[in-house]
């Protein structure tokens, strides 16, 4: 993934700010009905989809909520044997991790472990889930009994990145059917795509200029409703012209609302605010925090169709589908074969220290890394369902290398956790 970086230094000490970048997410087939522009690039790119992972490879159609039938299910009690397994996995950095996992492999018979599940750490990139919910939330109440229109908005929407954006250095694909050429840049003033593109760019490319002009573009939706899309121009007089204090209210009720009108625990999963410097100047917000257990939640209701409503719900988990390179926990090739719906970020930060050098994701004052999955193993015929929230804090060890070995070797705990005991009838 490309990153973001902001080096500061000041008083011995320096400060690295990552936010997740390049892997890509949507189903390739799925360019005619939502006009991402990268996915026209693929549909001409000779051989693309036979270097994707085996288990990239579905298409809309064979992308499903697994636990529509199961619309009350909770958190089942904590199973201790499972939670023990996980912590022996975790090896000495036990109490540096922050683990939760449902397997629900056996909807009927669910089980759920967790190590640390409730502490509390910054999301950076995992909370543009949270954004994603807030776009959907204010889309249904623009148009509550017309997908139609829904589909219309995030088809038709022309959106153009502004002021706010600044500044972000994340690259996002830019097709160019003249050359037919795929080239990948950073978001700059002025680019113009339609509302589906920037929230693909926002969670597969991960960029936070795109994230912030989708939250712009929900509080939009959320102040005028069936009225947007509005003209630029108009669009731009509201933020000029709209006291901040007003702002950061609709800001914060764009944002915060939909997490407890869903279900979910604001003071456990919140975004807070913009994700660039630019945003955040013009519209201030509040804090940013996650746990384990409650990113659980969010899957879990995700599955059930509950993030919103079913329609809603489908396409954030289409928008979270891995559709090329894999990074960080994704990228475990035991999970080759497995269809992947995920979103990571980090955060590190480094001080002076005699024989340590900083590197992206080793910090040594902070190093967080946060990642969320559904995994269906193989890829359209799932034996194997189950959703993981980790979020870390290992001090100067490559958090993408152990998110990655983690991802293994949960994944090999929950291929023996169904296998059949030896003798067994097959």
């Amino acid at each position: 993934m490309s990153l973001r970086r902001l080096v500061v230094t000041a008083a011995g000490l320096a400060t690295v700010l990552l936010a997740a970048g390049a892997a890509h997410a949507f189903p390739v087939n799925g360019a005619a009905d939502t006009g991402i522009q990268r996915l026209y690039g693929y549909q001409v790119r000779p051989g693309h989809p036979s270097r994707l992972p085996r288990g990239a490879r579905l298409d809309l159609e064979q992308i499903h909520l697994r636990m529509l039938e199961h619309p009350d299910m909770t958190l089942p009690a904590v199973d201790p044997t499972f939670s023990e397994q996980i912590t022996k996995l975790l090896g000495d950095y036990v109490d540096d991790y922050s683990v939760a996992v449902l397997d629900l492999s056996d909807p009927d018979h669910p089980a759920y472990g967790e190590v640390n599940p409730n502490v509390h750490r910054t999301p950076g990139s995992v909370g543009k889930i949270v954004v994603a919910l807030a776009l959907f939330q204010a889309l249904a109440d623009a148009h509550p009994n017309d997908l139609d229109a829904r589909r219309r908005v995030l088809h038709d929407a022309q959106v153009t990145a502004d002021a706010f954006i600044y500044h972000d250095h994340h690259k996002v694909p830019f097709w160019q059917p003249d050359s037919e050429q795929l080239r990948r840049r950073p978001l700059v003033i002025g680019d113009t795509a339609n509302l589906w593109t920037y929230l693909d760019w926002m969670l597969s490319a991960s960029s936070n200029a795109a994230a912030t002009t989708v939250i712009q573009q929900a509080m939009l939706l959320a102040h005028f409703g069936a009225r947007y899309p509005l003209p630029q121009a108009e669009e731009e007089d509201f933020f000029v012209r709209t006291p901040r204090r007003e702002l950061s209210a609709l800001l914060e009720r764009t944002l915060q609302s939909p997490v407890t009108r869903n279900g979910l625990n604001l003071a456990d999963l919140r975004q807070g605010g913009f994700f660039t410097l630019g945003g955040k100047r013009r519209v201030p917000g509040t804090n940013s925090t996650c746990t384990a257990r409650e990113l659980v939640r969010y899957l879990l209701r995700l599955e059930q169709g509950r993030l919103v409503d079913a329609f809603s719900s489908l396409e954030i988990k289409r928008l979270l589908y891995m559709t090329e390179r894999r990074i960080r926990y994704a990228s475990s090739p035991a999970l080759n074969d497995a269809a992947v719906y995920f979103k990571s970020g980090s955060y590190y930060r480094c001080k002076p220290e005699e024989g340590f050098r900083c590197r992206k994701y080793r910090g040594n004052r902070q190093n967080l890394m946060n990642s969320v999955a559904i995994v269906e193993w193989p890829a359209g015929k799932p034996k194997l369902f189950y959703l993981v929230a980790v979020t870390s804090n290992v001090l100067r060890k490559n958090s993408a290398v152990e998110h990655q070995t983690l991802a293994t070797r949960l994944q090999r705990l929950i291929e023996a956790r169904h296998s059949e005991p030896a003798g067994s009838a097959r």
